[in-house]
């Protein structure tokens, strides 16, 4: 069953950032927030790091992933469920295509 997930090349890798990019701009649009307001809500020094997620730069810190949820709005179960999907494919197939399965 292991030997069927396959690694992403590094164009998917890219692919990924900017599919996750434009996911969390739309969740932040969804909530009504600029960057800045958003930088704010998460006492960020600087509102360019949303910027260089949004563009699929950079990753959110994983001790902030529940910050995150509260401040766009979302489930935190569900957002920490789809930044898996987009940071490391490979082990959400393992965790949530064997339960699909099961």
């Amino acid at each position: 069953m292991l030997a069927e997930v396959q690694k992403i090349s590094p164009e998917e890798a890219k692919e990924q950032r900017a599919a996750l990019g434009l996911w969390l701009k739309e969740l932040r649009e969804q909530a009504h927030l600029s960057q800045r307001e958003l930088a704010e809500k998460l006492s960020l020094d600087y509102y360019t790091f949303i910027s260089q997620l949004e563009n699929g730069r950079g990753r959110i810190p994983v001790h902030r992933y529940a910050e995150w949820a509260e401040a766009l709005e979302q489930d935190k179960r569900m957002f920490v469920k789809a930044l898996l999907s987009y940071y490391e494919p490979t082990t959400y197939k393992i965790l949530f295509d064997a339960m699909a399965e099961a």
